[in-house]
């Protein structure tokens, strides 16, 4: 038996008690989601170099290498598709043109299907989704911070911005609403110089990954700008969304449509001083919808990115029928418009459909911490927060997933319900494999 499987044997032995005697899922709501009015929008702001560079960064051969990670299973290391479909299952799409992809249950940790699943990409602004997950906890949504000059330099040439403008205060709230919805560079920046600067941002980010076993991931810039050496794989996007996602504000953040984000600080007719604000939309297609392409049903978020050298990216979750599944997909060689997500809408019909017709393929692995805190006594814990951050794991469901200062459109949350989650003592880990998401609300403003 593989070592991840004995492991996850003994932790399962050591919590199933509480875990059944905690376990307590609620139904989730199914509302469908509106039809998109039907526009001749651009494709989402690229959030890299406009020019390709000769080095390290450069795009990457469409051969994948000989030797990839086997972490999770050894199949996950094999290049090109695996799968093993049992009676009754249905093929995988047709037309699948991705250097990488990966299909897996996002509560089980189950990979149903997988291409290249450890291929080291460039990553683009889905790399934001680490970023989101290291810092995350650190600051209170209202925490204030006025932007100095020094906070927007090295901003790369051709960034997604959401519009910082120096000299203004902004809430962290806003600025997370920055980084999910409009991908904005100039709002990591930001939340990178409250947390220490860029080097320490990165170098937190690096250690997270590792906690997390993302082992093929190496982060060189926060944003996800091209960088040299800066790369990650489908397996490890999976693992940092899946991650993520059991933070409150994260879920709340990655499914929101639209928000009002501050503007500049001027003078009415009247003299009075005002704050502008304007309106910023989630580049997340399947979230919003697009000319070409409709809101997926049952899509909750998470991460959309698209720069030279990675070209485009994606992780996605989403639920029916009480099943949840995580969707990465890097760089589709098909150009098309709004290709990754078509692909990634491809992948999620198929593993809805293929769910419990396929023998798993691999798995996602927990955290380190996950498997070390579980054999010790006392591991289970009800507290309700992160270890060293404000609180963010609910034990309620969201009331609703409206961001602050008017936002629009209909918001698509995560909300744990009480007592699903098991935590490990002094860590926003579960001690037991099986990861159990909150139920998928869906709301109409």
């Amino acid at each position: 038996m593989p070592a991840p499987l004995k492991q996850t044997a003994r932790r399962t032995l050591l919590v199933t008690s509480a875990t059944l005697a905690s376990l307590a899922l609620t139904a989730p709501v199914s509302l469908a989601a509106p039809t998109p009015t039907p526009t001749a929008s651009p494709s989402a702001p690229v959030s890299g170099s406009p020019t390709a560079k000769a080095s390290a960064s450069a795009s990457p051969s469409a051969t994948p290498p000989g030797k990839m990670s086997s972490l999770g299973g050894a199949r996950l290391g094999q290049a090109g598709t695996q799968v093993q479909l049992a009676g009754g299952a249905p093929v995988l799409p047709k037309d699948l043109t991705a250097r990488s992809w990966i299909v897996a249950d996002a509560q089980s940790g189950e990979v149903l299907a997988a291409h290249n699943a450890h291929w080291r990409l460039p990553p683009a602004s889905t790399m934001k989704m680490l970023f989101a997950d290291t810092l995350l906890p650190k600051f209170p949504r209202t925490t204030q911070y006025k932007v100095q000059p020094k906070d927007l330099e090295g901003l790369g040439a051709g960034s997604s911005l959401v519009g910082i403008k120096e000299g203004e205060t902004y809430s962290a709230h806003d600025l997370w609403l920055g980084v999910f919805l409009r991908s904005g560079n100039d709002a990591v920046h930001v939340l990178s110089s409250m947390n220490g600067g860029v080097a320490e941002t990165v170098k937190q980010m690096n250690e997270h990954a590792e906690e997390l076993q993302a082992l093929d991931t190496s982060v060189v810039s926060p944003d996800g700008y091209d960088a040299p050496h800066q790369v990650s794989s489908a397996y490890d996007l999976t693992l940092i969304a899946r991650s993520g996602l059991q933070k409150k504000d994260f879920r709340e953040y990655c499914s929101t449509l639209t928000a009002k984000f501050p503007g500049a600080t001027t003078k009415n007719k009247k003299g009075r001083t005002v704050r502008e604000t304007f309106e910023i939309q989630n580049t997340n297609r399947l979230l919003t919808g697009d000319y070409d392409i409709s809101q997926y049903q049952g899509i909750a978020g998470v991460k959309n990115g698209n720069t030279t050298n990675a070209g485009a990216t994606f992780t996605g979750v989403a639920e029916r029928a009480g099943r949840v599944l995580l969707v990465t997909v890097m760089n589709p060689e098909k150009d098309g418009h709004n290709e990754v997500y078509k692909e990634t809408a491809a992948l999620f019909d198929w593993g809805f459909q293929a769910a419990g017709k396929v023998t798993p393929v691999g798995e996602l692995v927990p955290p380190k911490g996950a498997a070390q805190a579980s054999a010790q006594p006392g591991a289970n814990s009800g507290e309700d927060g992160e270890a060293g951050g404000a609180g963010n794991v609910s034990e309620k469901p969201v009331a609703g997933a409206v961001a602050g200062n008017g936002s629009g459109g209909i918001g698509i949350a995560m909300a744990i319900t009480g007592a699903v989650l098991v935590l490990l003592a002094g860590a926003a880990f579960l001690v037991n494999r099986r990861w159990p998401l909150p139920d998928l609300v869906r709301r109409r403003r």
